[in-house]
């Protein structure tokens, strides 16, 4: 009997058949005879509704079947041998995240806290098994049961872990025998979320927290989320809280959110910038994140206005920064001080100051950069700041004339775009219009067929068909979703305007157009990545992948394609979903791949892009 790991499946898949020249001749002319018969509709005019579309489901199945056997024969007759499947990793590496490798970054001299960053120069061995999951691991409980209840068994956190945690969402998470309890919403007291959230948004002059949205901020920096309970309050309100946090090697935030359904990636301030672009949030939040905001003459401050849009907020609790008397004119903590003095350098101001909570805004006056107010910190150069992918950390401030300097008071949100706000950085020229919403009605269709796939799938113990409601949990079976070529977003809208209960990581490669800005813009999650490495995430974290043009993408860069597959399966939860659109050369390629690690893949055709995927068998 398989293990539920064996389960990590495919969208679309065909049979085995033996390579036989004749039979190669045989499937030709079915696949002809296929083609053909999709002239002679007319035949059926006079067949009722439901015949015809049992009709059209045969049909389907044959042509897909016949496709799929095509390739396969195909690959045979041009010399192509199969190869053997990849072998399963040791347990060591059940928890395995690439160039986050403590000891080999010890050993080539990073300290100071460097040893766990992201270092993939150092960590260059070959990733050619296949993660496997804990024993004791078990599928999730799907959304939004998931958000509050997770097995214990699928994070790397012990009991004693739990109990010497110092965070201040400790008292909402319980452990419960093979089970983790989260309160987030009910019976909170004291510095409980629903309060903590209504004082910040008091703080910055807002009646309840309600109103966020209304203010301009759409999208939270959760810095050291802890249990994630403060993210997963503010998504209930409408924003997109992403939490980032550092690697653990004994278990971690990222992991922990990921797994309740959050969104999340791996990341940190010790010695590179983050994965985004300039002017990316409308607030950056820190509730003892374990950060000294002082050290480094103020970098990882700069990192925080680099991100951070015009008008956009900086929250900062700790108890380390608590002024003597609980006032703002009193004196102040020994590391407050030299904050408060640096951020008057970025021209941000102090908003409020509440027990152990601080609340600086960022300038919306692009002036103030230029007036030599802080001319203690220079202006980056042009280009400096261009790419933002894992560079050094720098000293100095980014450029304030980008045409997307736009207070977030006052700029379009969601599907209402300005022309500034779609320029995209680093690129001459800038998305039409009417691209961006023909891009998103394009993927409205294609998501409609997608799911008339998946649903009989990923539905299979509940008796829907296609176009029906989803089924309410448990039975919704996706939440953490990934697009690897990401776009313009359109894929993450598609979800929105379908009212699919799922979160999508919109990933822009290195190399493509730089179109995150305008992901970010739309209030949805986003990060740029170079897919020649591997993501910063756990294993087991996302429900589904999708890849469109991503193939072609990364063959003309140079890269491994295999390596690519290998990471996909080591995200990819147990009972996953990957689907594959590109060109069909490279669907060819990714088919052969699919059987090496273990993958089942069917191969359709939309709008003339050749599709594959991944599913799951339980035997």
């Amino acid at each position: 009997m398989r293990s539920p790991w064996y389960s990590k499946l495919s969208l679309l898949l065909g049979p085995r058949l033996p390579h036989n020249w004749l039979l190669l001749c045989l499937i030709s002319v079915l696949v002809v005879i296929v083609l053909l018969g999709s002239s002679s509709s007319s035949a059926f005019d006079s067949v009722t509704s439901t015949a015809r579309s049992d009709v059209y489901s045969n049909y389907r199945r044959l042509k897909e079947k016949a496709l799929s056997d095509y390739l396969e024969l195909k690959s045979f007759s041009l010399g192509a041998t199969r190869q053997r499947e990849f072998s399963l990793c040791g347990k060591e590496k059940e928890n395995y995240v690439p160039c986050y490798n403590v000891s080999a970054n010890l050993l080539a001299g990073f300290k100071d806290g460097e040893e766990f960053d992201r270092h993939c120069e150092v960590s260059r061995e070959q990733h050619s098994c296949l993660v496997r999951p804990p024993k004791d691991y078990k599928i999730p409980l799907r959304w939004p049961a998931g958000e509050d209840v997770i097995w214990s068994g699928n994070v790397k956190i012990s009991k004693d872990q739990f109990l010497s945690s110092g965070s201040m969402t400790k008292r909402l998470m319980l452990l419960e025998e093979n089970q983790i309890a989260f309160h987030s919403e009910d019976g909170l007291i004291n510095d409980g979320v629903k309060d903590y959230s209504r004082q910040i948004a008091e703080m910055i002059g807002l009646g309840s927290d309600s109103e966020f949205l209304q203010a301009g901020v759409h999208t939270v920096l959760d810095i050291g989320c802890g249990f994630g309970s403060f993210g997963a309050h503010l998504l209930s309100l409408k924003l997109m809280a992403v939490c980032i946090a550092a690697y653990e090697v004994t278990g971690s935030q990222v992991q922990l959110a990921l797994e309740r359904g959050l969104p999340a990636i791996i990341g940190n301030f010790i010695s590179r910038q983050l994965p985004y672009p300039s002017l990316s949030f409308d607030m950056v939040h820190c509730a003892q994140c374990g950060i000294s905001w002082d050290k480094k003459d103020g970098m990882f401050l700069i990192e925080v206005d680099r991100v951070l849009k015009p008008g956009g907020y900086f929250v900062l609790t700790s108890p380390t920064v608590q002024p003597h008397r609980n006032s703002l004119s009193s004196k102040k903590g020994s590391m407050i001080k030299p904050i408060e003095e640096f951020t008057e350098k970025l021209c941000w101001s102090l908003l409020a100051q509440q027990d152990e909570t601080f609340i600086w805004q960022k300038t919306a006056d692009a002036y103030c950069y230029i007036s030599g107010k802080q001319s203690a910190i220079p202006l980056c150069k042009e280009g400096q700041d261009a790419q933002s992918y894992y560079q050094p950390l720098v000293s100095c401030i980014s450029r304030t004339n980008y045409k997307r300097w736009i207070p977030i008071q006052n700029r379009s949100f969601g599907l209402v775009v300005s022309a500034a706000e779609l320029e995209i950085h680093g690129k001459p020229g800038r998305v039409q219009p009417n691209d961006f919403f023909e891009d998103l009605q394009n993927w409205k269709s294609v998501l409609r067929n997608y799911w008339s796939l998946l649903t009989p799938l990923i539905f299979s113990d509940h008796p829907k068909r296609p176009g029906d409601e989803d089924p309410l949990p448990p039975h919704n079976m996706l939440r953490n979703v990934m697009d690897m070529n990401a776009h313009y977003g359109g894929l993450n809208g598609a979800f929105l305007e379908e009212k699919k209960s799922v979160w999508m990581m919109n990933v822009v490669p290195i190399g493509a157009r730089n179109t995150l800005p305008l992901i970010l813009h739309q209030g949805f999650a986003g990060v740029l990545h170079d897919w020649c490495e591997p993501f910063p995430t756990y294993p087991r974290t996302y429900d589904m992948l999708h890849a469109n043009g991503l193939l072609s993408h990364l063959i003309s860069e140079g890269c491994s394609i295999m390596s690519l597959f290998l990471e996909m399966d080591r995200i990819l939860r147990p009972e996953g979903w990957v689907v594959v659109s590109d060109i069909l050369e490279s669907i060819e390629h990714a088919r052969s791949l699919a059987t090496q690690i273990r993958w089942e893949a069917r191969t359709v055709q939309f709008f003339n892009l050749w599709t594959t995927g991944k599913s799951v068998l339980n035997t």
